[in-house]
């Protein structure tokens, strides 16, 4: 039986090689097969159950480069249905790939799915992680770096190494007892640490006098975290797949969901350095550190770990509006990014995001727009595609805030493919705020305190203003961007912190054109997995 089911795997993953709906042949394929289980481990000292890739935790550094066909057999050794999503990859005309409920059925225990994708015109560090219940606080993250094409030259020397940290607040408690808490109507407690690559401890070698590139990403549920290395400064150099304006930085923020990288030079003297993450805005600190050894130093790290920095929200703020895109340099393609003239181009629609924390039916729930998302047995998209009815309405949400109560429903809000148009994510909590937009990036033009107007579009940077797919909001504060929507497909676009996306502070924008083509959307994946109401019939 084992040699049988091994076998069908092998032959699943080689046959989705050959999928008509998304690989280009003259583009290198990546193969890979990753099994998901479960195991036991200690990362704040207290043996715990997490999710393991194939036995790693976290899991794999996918590495690959521009335009890569990746095809990744997925195998599901949990007692759970599960999935993967990739964060910040845009998945062209291929929402079937995006991993997230909406989009596609979970892969059911003991079965498997092949993914079959491209990180098409892409580069910058991005991460995997579990979009299903609460796995991701129970692991099945890494790191998924995108490089540029040997041809396509990247603003900085070619460091002499490459580092990724995945940063985040972690949990003693089991994830499933940290879901059913969620489920009757409880808020997530404040978490029990933080970890650097799934550790309390880590240690990076490099040599003293050379340069190397830090990818820091914030893999955590609902915390913000500040970073900073002992007596060095940082060169931030991508964000998102973003090169930005090439400032030096003594501590960066880096919000829920998002990624960016640095070059750091060992110009210091030959010892230990700390380096150190702790949380921001929270009456309690929450630290982690590890440490940067140079290779030649015989002195480990002294005097006390570097003070977090005493920052208020308008510091933070300030901090985020110094991001700003190289426009002399190239992303993934050779022409300056600057030669797109996103600040001149009319914008078609203005939305509204209004994020909320009401009680619904006596159980705290999350919503936009007073509309606290529930999942529905069929995903959007094969509902869509197979004309299902009764699955979502296009009419469930609306485009700006309104008073009244909230509720629950699927919320899908209808757009159309190739619109360029404005979003603006209004924080009334007095809560931090993260989020992230599937199938895109979108500049962040505009961050503000109070109550976002038509009047505030005065403040907007719309010449050099960065791309990215996830963005903070600052509490009693809004974020504005711009994003066109070039995209066709049914994107995700919810709360980063994990606890208010399960708890419904999500929806879906349904970009569409109707005129089917290839040129605008591949056809549904012949390996998709159907469930709910496109399930085929039994016999």
């Amino acid at each position: 039986m084992e040699r049988t089911t091994s076998l069908f795997y092998l032959i699943a993953g080689i046959w989705a090689v050959f999928s008509f709906s998304v690989v280009k042949a003259d583009d290198p394929y990546r193969l890979y097969t990753w099994t998901v289980t479960y195991g036991t481990i200690a990362p704040l000292g207290v043996p715990q159950q997490v999710i393991l890739i194939n036995g790693q935790f976290p899991g794999p550094r996918l590495d690959c480069v521009t335009n890569d066909n990746i095809v990744l057999n997925l195998i599901n050794k949990l007692d759970e249905p599960f999935l993967l999503t990739w964060n910040g990859i845009k998945q062209r005309k291929n929402s079937w790939q995006d991993g997230v409920l909406g989009t596609n059925c979970p892969i059911p225990p003991n079965s498997n799915y092949t993914y079959n994708f491209q990180p098409k015109d892409q580069i910058g560090s991005y991460t995997y992680f579990p979009s299903t219940a609460m796995h991701r606080a129970a692991g099945g993250f890494g790191a998924l770096n995108v490089y540029s094409r040997p041809r396509i030259p990247i603003p900085y020397p070619t460091p002499a190494g490459d580092f990724t940290l995945l940063i985040g607040d972690w949990y003693k408690t089991n994830h499933k007892t940290l879901q059913r808490s969620l489920d009757s109507g409880n808020a997530l407690p404040f978490p029990d640490g933080l970890l650097i690559n799934g550790q309390a401890q880590s240690t990076f070698l490099a040599d003293k006098g050379k340069q190397y590139v830090f990818r820091i990403s914030n893999v955590g549920l609902s915390s913000s975290f500040s970073f900073r290395i002992q007596g060095h400064q940082m060169k931030v150099v991508e964000v998102e797949g973003s090169h930005v304006l090439q400032n030096m930085y003594d501590s960066i923020d880096v919000h829920v969901g998002q990624s960016l990288t640095v070059l750091v030079t060992l110009d210091q003297v030959s010892k230990d350095y700390y380096m150190v993450a702790s949380t921001l805005f929270t009456n309690q600190v929450l630290t982690a550190t590890a440490v940067l050894h140079y290779s030649d130093s015989h002195s480990p790290v002294d005097g006390s770990v570097p003070a977090a920095p005493i920052e208020q929200y308008q510091w933070s703020m300030q901090q985020a509006r110094t991001f700003r895109w190289n426009l002399t340099a190239n992303a993934a393609r050779p022409n300056p990014q600057g030669s797109f003239h996103y600040g001149q181009i009319p914008t078609s629609q203005t939305i509204v995001l209004a994020n909320s924390a009401p009680l619904i039916n006596g159980k705290q729930r999350y919503a936009v727009n007073r509309v606290s998302y529930i999942n529905p047995d069929t995903p959007l998209k094969l509902a869509d595609y197979f004309n299902i009815p009764g699955i979502f309405s296009l009419n469930s949400i609306q485009t700006t805030p309104s008073d009244g109560s909230a509720y629950l429903a699927t919320a899908v809000m209808p757009t159309n493919l190739h619109n360029f148009i404005e979003i603006v994510f209004q924080n009334d909590e007095y809560t931090m705020q993260s989020w992230h937009v599937d199938g895109y990036d979108f500049w962040v033009v505009g961050f503000g305190s109070g109550k976002w107007s038509p009047a505030s579009r005065g403040s907007y940077n719309l010449v050099d203003a960065l791309t990215r797919h996830t963005t903070q909001v600052y509490p009693k504060s809004w974020t504005a961007i711009l994003m066109s929507l070039d995209n066709q497909g049914m994107w995700n676009i919810r709360s980063a912190m994990w606890a208010r996306q399960y708890l419904g502070q999500q929806f879906y924008l349904r970009v569409w054109n109707p005129i089917q083509s290839l040129a605008n959307e591949y056809f549904i994946p012949s390996n998709a997995l159907l469930c709910g109401k496109a399930a085929p019939p039994r016999f």
